[in-house]
Order: structure tokens, then sequence, then C-alpha cells
């Protein structure tokens, strides 16, 4: 068996290219007792891997989560055609002992990416992430950047749960025309926007809660208009992912 992997071959420099990678393949042994062998379904292409990235050795598989298939198993724990998610990175098949893999559960009709989505890591970051830091109290105003994105959108409906005001934030009017299907109070295009006044204009009263993805000068002007005892969830800083020198200010 053959397995395709993307190898991180370079270091990004600004905005990540079709160069930093490069597709190879690799023979895969036999399978011995207690082993797996996986077929991707679905693979993950998250924010985090941008800064985690500088972390890692040139030559090795780009990191990721993926829904994967079992192919074949030595390991009863693990039936033939049982869909499963594991940490395997950028390739096509995997060997692995079962450690750190979790069984998907059925999902119906429903698509299979829900693992990596709402049933897996970015549904936890959101719940979590915003439950447990921000702590939302019926009636109080969050605001949510980043809030067509995988986490964003599932925060800002977790805070209508709630029983908040949301305010989101996107960077196309189709994506702000979504937020509001979702159930957003409003959504805002901040590239066609002044954030100061939609802010003073949605949030007259102030912001209790801020769940953060973008960072930079965004979160500057929402911090200006925090309330006293305000939370914040700091998620991410997406703004300065790709900048090739530290932002200043």
């Amino acid at each position: 068996m053959k397995a395709k992997t993307w190898i991180f071959a370079h270091h990004f420099d600004g905005f990540p290219k079709d160069s930093d990678f490069e597709l190879k393949e690799e023979e895969l042994p036999a399978l011995k007792d207690g082993e797996i062998l996986c077929e991707a379904v679905v693979l993950s292409v998250d924010p985090y891997m941008r800064p985690y990235s500088r972390r890692m050795e040139t030559g090795t598989v780009m990191v990721g989560t993926q829904v994967a298939r079992i192919i074949e198993s030595k390991n009863d724990k693990f039936p033939v055609d049982q869909h499963v998610v594991g940490w395997f990175g950028w390739r096509t098949h995997t060997i692995s002992n079962g450690d750190q893999v979790q069984i998907m559960p059925h999902t119906g009709t429903l698509p299979l990416s829900l693992g990596l989505g709402i049933l897996g890591g970015t549904g936890a970051t959101a719940y979590f992430g915003f439950l447990e830091i921000c702590k939302p109290k019926e009636g109080e105003t969050v605001v949510v950047n980043a809030a067509a994105g995988a986490v964003g959108s599932l925060v800002g409906q977790i805070a209508k749960i709630k029983g908040c005001r949301v305010i989101g934030y996107a960077g196309t009017d189709e994506k702000c025309k979504w937020l509001k299907e979702l159930g957003f109070d409003y959504a805002f295009n901040y590239k066609t926007t002044d954030l100061k006044k939609t802010l003073k204009d949605a949030a007259p009263n102030g912001v209790d809660c801020y769940f953060d993805n973008v960072g930079g000068a965004f979160s500057i002007t929402v911090l200006d208009h925090m309330n006293e005892f305000g939370r914040v969830s700091i998620c991410g800083a997406i703004s300065g992912y790709n900048d090739k020198t530290p932002a200043t200010g």
C-alpha cells in the first residue's frame, strides 16, 4: 500500500504558497497485531496551522486532523469500515495502533466532515472557549469577529441560545447575510463599515463579552467599548498570522 503525503517543505514567508509543500509517496509496511490502516475521507485546514508551523521541522508531514475510514484492521476495537477521527496529518493512508484515535459517532445523512467541525475541535473550542471564559448572562451583549468562520459562527449561535444580544463581523456581505440567517442580531462587513460607529450603534450600552479570533487593530477598538467586568476570550489573531514583521501600536 502506498500513501500520498503532503510534506511541509519550507517555512512560510508571508502567505503560504504551493511551493511551500511537496506531494510525495511512501510505501506502508504490513499491519502488525493491534494496528489499523485508515484511509482519509476529510482533511482539516485550520487557521491555527499557520502559527503552529513555526515550530515544525521542514521535511515532515503537514499536521492536521482527519476523518478516516478503516480499510484493514488487526485491532478488535476498530472494525473495518468504521469511521474515526485521528491526528494523522495531510496524508491519504495512515497506520495507527489506535492511540488518540476516536471513533466517529454515526451522523446519519449528515456529512462526516462534522467530525472536524461541531463534533470535533472546532465545536469544543467554541463551546468551552465561550462558555467557560466569557460566562455569558442573559441580556448581555456579545461581539464575535471572524463570525462566519467555523468557530465564530458556533459562538454566535451559542450566545443566542443563552439569550444574549449578538453582534458579528465578517468580510463579505454574503457572509453577513448568512449570519443573520443563523440568528445574529447584527452582522457587519468590517471591510465596508466603520467599526467604531457600528459598535456605538449596535452596542450603545457597551460590550460584555468579546470572542476574539482576529486580534490587531480590530481588538484594540472593541476593547475600548468593553464594559466594566467584561470578559474577553482570545481564540486567535488571524489578522497577523501572515505578517512578515510584528505589528506595532
